[in-house]
């Protein structure tokens, strides 16, 4: 059942589900590449010393554990699969790549706001040190123990990693293209609409990064993904790529 699952699913979304995949197992199984992808591959703040730009991109093929892998995958096989039939295979690859780069840049972007806020109570020697020297603290598995320059090396110097701001776009494609197609989910026992369901998200999402809840999750990249998405769709539609008969 699964083989022929597989094998139905269109290009892009099989190769990234397969890339994806591959890599989670090699860092898994090679605890020296899982320290090499993590130090290069994954997104660190502007200021950090191991920020490169590329990261911009690579981020999005690392994931943090088995969980975290298995959402982003399965959302994009159930949902990804549909958008790129409509889409065509190439489109569907800029949009998600896309996605994926503006979710990174709003995240970058709200932390920005924060590194700003906590360098104004800091001496200008104290923020350099920090930006300087807390990467191979954490790396170290230390850190500071005054909490504002404990939390300006952690902005800074804590990498971020995961598809989930390009499968947010994914999700807020769907339900932009069929907003009234019921969709499943785990333990609801009844249909949601699509554009339902994203609304729902969203304003999660949102709750949860203003309000801080759920610590340790980019919450403002899922909405970067899907704010971003919905502009992209919005021109795209304007410009006549999308015909009527794909909105039900």
């Amino acid at each position: 059942m699964f083989r022929n699952f597989f094998s139905t699913l269109p290009p892009v979304v099989k190769n990234l589900l397969i890339i994806n995949v591959l890599i989670w197992l090699v860092m898994g199984f090679v605890p020296v590449l899982d320290r090499v992808f993590n130090n290069n591959l994954a997104l660190y703040y502007f200021s950090s010393p191991a920020f490169r730009p590329y990261q911009i991109i690579s981020y999005m093929f690392l994931h943090g554990g088995f969980t975290h892998l298995l959402f982003n995958m399965f959302a994009l096989a159930m949902f990804g699969r549909t958008i790129e039939m409509v889409m065509g295979s190439q489109r569907f690859l800029f949009y998600y790549i896309t996605c994926g780069i503006c979710a990174a840049l709003v995240q970058l972007g709200v932390f920005a706001i924060y590194i700003d806020q906590i360098q104004a109570l800091l001496p200008d020697d104290v923020c350099r040190q920090v930006a300087d020297e807390g990467l191979s603290l954490l790396r170290r598995g230390y850190n500071y123990s005054d909490p504002d320059c404990a939390r300006l090396n952690a902005f800074i110097n804590t990498p971020m990693v995961g598809a989930s701001g390009a499968i947010y776009g994914v999700l807020l494609a769907f339900g932009f293209l069929f907003p009234n197609m019921p969709v499943y989910i785990f333990f609801v026992p009844f249909p949601i609409k699509a554009k339902w369901l994203i609304i729902g998200y969203f304003v999660l999402e949102l709750v949860y990064g203003i309000t801080g809840s759920a610590d340790g999750v980019a919450h403002f990249a899922h909405l970067g993904g899907m704010i971003f998405g919905f502009i992209l769709l919005l021109y795209w539609r304007k410009k006549g790529v999308f015909s009527n008969h794909w909105f039900f």
